[in-house]
């Protein structure tokens, strides 16, 4: 592969992913309900995909679509709901936390696909399961005893209702796996154009979640927050995605999986850095289990 083509394909992924690492904080700033930042973030990420597809002089793949749309339609539904998942998860709970739980995804692949797909499940996964497990209770920091009070404080991490952002956050990581699974199953489609329709689906099933469920009458489109959804839209969205689909066939899939990882890392110092989030010495450990566990399944050791 020619040196500068694989460079800046290498660019693009470490952009994408230091993206990805910063929407826990913007979420943070927005005060609206999450299946409204999720609705906003799916019509404006649309829009822009739209666009990025007709400026490279293409036009959708519609056949391809079609051929997939069996498998896209849940998908689509599955990631908007997995934003929601996600985004609520944030508010119950440290974004370093929730985004440490929420990584818990690879590990939940492991479990489907061994169950769902017949992969064998290796000593080495089972132990890298085990590890992350184990990982995940200590970022959790939940304290079981505060039951027999069962506060409601929202800011605190270790009462019940951080255990709701630390069960918000693994129901997200279920449902993106699910997303996962069904996307090994794609055939003869781009990453653009399954993202543009997955994204185009969940703006659809969000906007009759948004007026039944949620409560919108008390939100306020002010410049700021107008221009905070903007910034998750087009930038979280519309742009890492176009960056991270032109880039991922330039490059070798350990390449790909390895990048990925500065995703959380950049979420866990931003929150410790930016919202003031404490990272003590068990949850340190806890993140280095989980992410290690992951790492470790992912690649394979070479004689």
């Amino acid at each position: 592969m020619n040196t500068n083509k694989e460079l800046k394909a290498k660019l693009f992924l470490l952009t994408s992913m230091s993206i990805f690492g910063t929407i826990g904080v913007f979420r943070k700033y927005i005060p609206f309900p999450s299946g409204m930042i999720s609705l906003c973030r799916a019509v404006i990420g649309t829009i822009f995909l739209l666009g990025f597809i007709f400026l490279k002089g293409n036009k959708p793949d519609l056949s391809a679509v079609k051929k997939n749309l069996k498998l896209l339609i849940p998908a689509g539904i599955m990631l908007g709901f997995n934003w929601i998942l996600l985004f609520e998860a944030y508010q119950y709970t440290a974004v370093s936390t929730a985004t440490l739980c929420y990584y818990m995804e690879p590990v939940f692949f492991i479990l489907a696909a061994a169950f769902f797909l017949k992969e064998k499940l290796t000593p080495k996964s089972f132990f890298c399961v085990l590890a992350a497990l184990v990982g995940m209770g200590m970022v959790s920091g939940f304290d079981f005893s505060s039951f027999r009070n069962f506060a409601t404080d929202s800011s605190s991490v270790s009462g019940p209702s951080g255990l709701k952002g630390v069960i918000l956050a693994l129901a997200a990581a279920v449902l993106y796996t699910t997303v996962v699974l069904i996307s090994r199953h794609l055939k003869d489609i781009d990453g653009v154009n399954v993202s543009l329709v997955q994204l185009a689906i969940a703006s659809i099933v969000l906007i009759p979640y948004v007026l039944i469920v949620e409560d919108i009458s008390t939100v306020k489109f002010t410049p700021l927050n107008v221009f905070m959804l903007l910034i998750i839209g087009i930038v979280h969205t519309g742009i890492a995605y176009a960056l991270y689909y032109s880039c991922i066939k330039d490059l070798k899939s350990q390449t790909v999986a390895l990048y990925s990882y500065l995703d959380p890392v950049v979420s866990v110092v931003l929150a410790v850095l930016i919202l003031n989030e404490e990272m003590n010495l068990v949850k340190i450990a806890g993140a280095v289990l989980i992410l290690g566990a992951a790492m470790v399944n992912e690649f394979k050791v070479r004689k």
